[in-house]
């Protein structure tokens, strides 16, 4: 049927079938500098709210019109339109007045001379409050482009997590942003803001259920991120829309008649898959546009929930349906509240079609999400929670702010927030009946974190449906899963391949860095006890507290954990403990590769002049013991490098610059020098407790530990350890491969 059409008279009065598709990858929007009144705005939330505080709602328009005053949008349109339309959105989503006001003030602080104190005494608190919360996140949005989007996204859930409206007044307001998008001049901040849209915001919609505004979010920023691809595929659906416009009309009737037959009354209607949403499959997927098969799907709305199931089975009576494609999302919601039925049946010539199934209750919560747990009932307006709905609106967000209780770097909280924020659902169950809903992949481990972060910290075993598993089995909807635990907190081994949700990787992370610091600590207190002996001091004979404070460590057990690591030296230690003894001591004067300027008092050489400069060279990192020789240089001294250092080379030519040198007893004695050793290990509990073990039991001290190239099964570790000379760091090296986790032990130059 052409748009403007009349419907053709039916038969089946209680059926509403709609005249039209509604095009979903539409997403210009005409520059009107036509702005919704005063009253309009009002009469727009009258209409859902008849108890809304009609003077409060006119004054916050006509602050917002006097304090944003004379300024212009880059658009040229007056400024105070921008709030309006905000506020116009938010009354859309048939939210609470004090969400309309601060959609209406919520630029005033950032961008006018008003205070949070003027807004709460002219208004109320509760407004400021929430007015100062949406000035915090356009704070965030204006440092993006000095941060990463991780550090942002990270903060951003921080700032919305106190109430939700914060969030739903920040969607507005980038929403109108974007529509508005190609005013903006510079291409690269377009580009950025776009980015942030498909990276944040969009998925945040999506989360709390929002979705109307979030598929218009995420159009719009592809169109500007790609708008070949976009142009491409928009161009395709407008003629995939006149070549399938005979067929999804028979199929839209075709379901009316259905339910006709049925006795059920409701609305059927389609829709067409989203510009954005058909990208995102073509890429995911690596097909064509013509391998796309739900490109027309159709919505089914009815009165009772009964309904619904009554509905499904007629539709399968007469077509079949795909295997695997029927979902109950009513009996099992989605974590923002959705419920609906899906099926995909085989229509009419072979058409493959998808069938969304709900009530009207459903359809909102389908469009709205959260935003629609506010409503008008009785002679009060707030949130009023309907059967078989989360009574929190902040329960879509709990999977996100429960990753930033784990600590751990933006990069990791991106990541893992990313991943709750776009996976589909598998739904299983605890022995006891309670549903936990995860990411499709997840495993036994997802869902022990799921439960209780203690309880995943401790999973040794799992059964699903009452059978032994392996911990890495994928979970199916409908799942009974127990888990096994023990009493020691350990990450698991192979972690990684283990899970999918960011809450488990979350955990399982801070699990290794608790694990690792206690490593560092047993490390670190062996360090400590063998720098001290080997300098010859009591350590029941010194106040660590002096020293704790010269090295501004809070407490020992940090200092311990940083002479782990190898940032504190034994002989750092030392000299906080007993200000001036390395520098009396011999020992604290022989570090040579630390302190060049005693090399004459190491070695021995003909032209070796008493007042030269000596620079052992990091290049090849010569140690007692081994050959060497002198590069005489213009002006920066002698050069001490091992004969077989591959940048003697570029000194063949002139022998004249050549200087033999030799160590003498001196550096064999109390020469210290550091040597750095590469070790391949198995990623195995206390592997690192053990190196330390052997280097001090060696008479080795740490100075230095980098780890590297961390996988699964095996890790690696660069150490700079104080050794006496080239043959004491071979014995380290030879006891540290008789460890049954060493793969392999190799000697660093440079």
């Amino acid at each position: 049927m052409t748009k403007g059409e009349k419907p053709k008279a039916n038969s089946y009065d209680n059926i509403k079938v709609a005249d039209e598709f509604s095009a979903g990858s539409n997403v210009q929007h005409n520059h009107a500098l036509r702005i919704t009144t005063k009253s309009e705005l009002i009469a727009l939330v009258v209409d859902y709210n008849p108890t809304i505080d009609r003077d409060l709602l006119g004054k916050a328009y006509d602050y917002a019109f006097d304090m944003h005053g004379a300024q212009l949008r880059a658009s040229g349109d007056p400024y105070y339109a921008h709030p309006v339309e905000v506020a116009r959105i938010l009354a859309q989503l048939r939210l609470d007045e004090a969400s309309i006001v601060t959609g209406l003030l919520h630029d005033t602080i950032e961008d006018t001379p008003a205070t949070y104190e003027q807004i709460s005494k002219i208004f109320n608190e509760d407004i400021a409050t929430l007015v100062e919360g949406v000035t915090k996140l356009t704070e965030l949005e204006v440092k993006a482009a000095r941060t990463t989007q991780a550090e942002n996204l990270q903060k951003f859930v921080l700032a919305l997590s106190k109430d939700i409206r914060v969030l739903l007044v920040k969607l507005a307001d980038r929403l109108h942003n974007m529509r508005t998008l190609n005013f903006i001049k510079s291409k690269a901040k377009r580009l950025r803001i776009a980015r942030e849209t498909l990276d944040i915001y969009a998925p945040l919609a999506r989360r709390i259920g929002v979705n109307r505004y979030a598929a218009e979010l995420e159009d719009l920023a592809f169109s500007h991120l790609y708008p070949d691809a976009f142009a491409a595929i928009s161009n395709q659906l407008v003629d995939v829309r006149a070549k399938f416009a005979v067929a999804t009309e028979q199929i839209t009737r075709k379901i009316g008649q259905i339910l006709e037959n049925a006795g059920i009354s409701g609305k059927v209607s389609g829709r067409e898959k989203r510009a954005y949403s058909i990208w995102r499959k073509l890429d995911k997927k690596s097909v064509s546009f013509g391998d796309v098969s739900d490109i027309y799907g159709f919505r089914i709305v009815l009165d009772k929930n009964e309904d619904c199931y009554l509905a499904i089975a007629a539709l399968h009576a007469v077509w079949k349906y795909v295997p695997g494609r029927f979902k109950d999302y009513i009996s099992l919601p989605k974590p923002n509240g959705y419920r609906s039925l899906h099926t995909s049946v085989v229509g009419p010539h072979g058409l493959r079609v998808e069938i969304q199934i709900r009530t009207k209750v459903m359809d909102r919560i389908a469009e709205y999400g959260v935003a629609a747990h506010w409503k008008y009932k009785d002679s009060t307006y707030g949130y009023h929670p309907d059967k078989g709905i989360s009574s929190d609106p902040m329960e879509a967000l709990r999977g996100i702010l429960s990753i930033l209780e784990d600590g751990g770097d933006a990069d990791d909280f991106f990541e893992n927030a990313k991943l709750e924020m776009f996976s589909d659902q598998v739904f299983a169950f605890t022995p006891k009946g309670d549903l936990h809903v995860l990411p499709r992949g997840a495993t036994p481990v997802d869902f022990a974190y799921a439960v209780h972060t203690k309880i995943g910290d401790t999973i040794v075993g799992a059964k699903v449906n009452g059978t032994n598993v392996p911990l890495r089995t994928q979970l199916r909807n409908g799942d009974i899963v127990d888990i096994s635990r023990s009493d020691v907190r350990k990450p698991p081994p192979n972690w990684e391949s283990l899970v999918v949700t960011g809450k488990a990787r979350s955990g399982i992370r801070r699990l290794l860095r608790i694990s690792e610091l206690r490593e560092f600590l047993t490390l670190g207190k062996r360090v400590a006890r063998h720098a001290l002996h080997r300098l010859g001091l009591d350590a029941s004979q010194l106040n660590y507290d002096d020293a704790l404070e010269r090295l501004k460590f809070s407490s020992l057990d940090d200092l311990y954990v940083s002479m782990g690591k190898g940032t504190v030296t034994g002989t750092m230690l030392a000299d906080a403990l007993v200000p001036g003894f390395v520098r009396k001591n011999a020992l604290g004067q022989a570090r040579i590769a630390i302190d060049d300027e005693h090399g004459h008092d190491f070695l021995r050489g003909d032209k070796l002049e008493p007042c030269a400069t000596i620079r052992f060279m990091p290049c090849c990192s010569p140690l007692p013991g081994e050959r060497i020789v002198g590069i005489l240089t213009q002006g920066h001294g002698i050069e001490v490098h091992t004969i077989d250092c591959d940048r003697l080379i570029d000194h063949e030519a002139d022998e004249n610059t050549w200087i033999d040198l030799s160590w003498n007893d001196e550096a064999r004695q109390h020469g210290l020098a550091i040597g750095r050793l590469l070790l391949s290990c198995e990623n195995a509990k206390g592997v690192l407790a053990d190196v330390g073990r052997v280097i001090a039991n060696s008479d080795g001290n740490i100075v230095k530990i980098i780890t590297e190239n961390r996988g699964e099964d095996f890790i690696d570790f660069i150490v700079d350890i104080e050794v006496a000379d080239s043959t004491h760091i071979s014995v380290i090296a030879a006891s540290l491969r008789s460890l049954p986790a060493i793969v392999d032990v190799s000697r660093l130059r440079g």
